[in-house]
């Protein structure tokens, strides 16, 4: 036989260790190596085995102090070997706090604290578990005009819903549901791993301790069946691409009394062929002829609701020159006032001059005396 190791060791802890940390030092061991965590891992368990051994004596002063003076022959005189928690104050002290960490609920089925009754340590009997329905995302496509004014859209969604027949139960009308075989009503599967009981939800009855006899035939069981759902929503102006829009208790049906999940709608902003949209500004882009910049001009300007602004273009004034129109731009949400419109102008050149206008154009440039030698710019930026 292999000799045993050093309990100190085993827990990875110093011989002055106190016992608050030879108690956490078990806690993370069990946990890692427990065996319903590790299935069919024989590794995992004796490590798990060795390591409760380990704190069933450094946890306990007297035969820590036995321990500390004569070994493992000094526990085997006493009587050694793996003696169990005393009672289960003992390993509540040690785990409870896991609870806190993992749920109750979880931690309860995972170390088997529920009993054959069906109850757990905290003394309620186990019956029908409520579950919440299931959010529906639901993807909304709409127009800048519509994001940025607002607009009442009406949408169609396939949801779960209670079946009428059977009114959310999934039996027969006039069938009875049944105890559990499996489970044999407890709502729980319970197996002994090592020294432990282990009770995990019984699969058959998802923990309710029921079957159903005869499932309602118009929902085969399910206790919900698939239907179509009007919904009119009114979209606020300002909206922007991916708002994401939260409707309490339009989702899909709940079971066991379970309340109903959330529709999702995401709001997606369908690209415009003229605007661009910058947070609250939109940009457009508006051609010009050389000849309107070269004199100045006045020109009109469309809006995104559809209007008209007149501008007034300098002279001289050069291609990519942006003009800004006040509160032309998208609404802000919740609150007063609007972005702005940013209107850049583009400079074109006519390809199609005649020969009179040639010949103007000509006389033009020399007597502007322009070189046929430009010097070079400084550079700002590259397009």
């Amino acid at each position: 036989m292999a000799p045993k190791r050093d309990y100190y060791e085993v827990l990875g802890v110093n011989k002055n260790a106190t016992k608050d940390e030879i108690k956490k030092a078990y806690r993370k061991l069990a946990v890692k190596y427990h065996p319903d965590k590790n299935p069919g891992d024989n590794t995992a368990e004796e490590k798990f085995k060795v390591a409760t051994e380990a704190y069933e004596v450094l946890g306990d002063e007297n035969r820590r102090n036995l321990y500390d003076q004569f070994g493992h022959e000094g526990l085997n005189a006493q009587g050694g070997g793996f003696h169990g928690f005393r009672n289960m104050s003992d390993f509540e002290d040690l785990f409870g706090g896991f609870s806190d960490i993992f749920g109750s609920d979880l931690f309860e089925s995972f170390f088997g604290f529920g009993d054959v009754f069906g109850r757990t340590r905290r003394g309620a009997t186990r019956g029908e578990r409520a579950y919440r329905g299931s959010d529906i995302r639901y993807d909304l496509n709409l127009s800048l005009e519509e994001v940025a004014f607002g607009k009442k859209v009406d949408i169609q969604i396939d949801r779960e819903e209670q079946c009428p027949e059977c009114r959310g139960t999934g039996a027969k009308s006039g069938s009875e549901k049944e105890t559990c075989p499996q489970c044999g009503g407890t709502g729980q599967v319970t197996r002994t791993q090592g020294f432990f009981t282990i009770a995990t939800t019984c699969s058959r009855c998802k923990g309710t301790g029921k079957v159903i006899r005869e499932y309602c035939p118009r929902c085969h069981g399910s206790g919900t069946i698939r239907k179509k759902r009007r919904i009119v929503l009114d979209i606020e102006p300002g909206y922007g691409d991916g708002t994401v829009l939260r409707l309490q208790g339009e989702g899909n049906a709940g079971s066991g009394g379970g309340t109903r999940g959330d529709l999702i709608i995401v709001v997606h902003e369908k690209p415009h062929p003229y605007f661009l949209r910058k947070g609250n500004d939109v940009f457009c882009q508006i051609p010009i002829s050389v000849f309107q910049v070269m004199l100045g001009s006045n020109i009109k300007v469309p809006t995104l609701d559809g209007k008209t602004v007149r501008i007034t273009i300098p002279p001289g004034t050069q291609s990519g020159k942006i003009f800004r129109l006040k509160k032309e731009g998208i609404p802000f949400m919740k609150r007063r006032g609007r972005g702005d419109q940013l209107v850049q102008v583009v400079v074109t050149i006519p390809g199609d001059l005649s020969s009179k206008e040639k010949t103007v154009l000509q006389e033009l440039l020399e007597k502007r005396n322009d070189t046929d030698s430009p010097s070079l710019l400084h550079v700002k930026n590259f397009v």
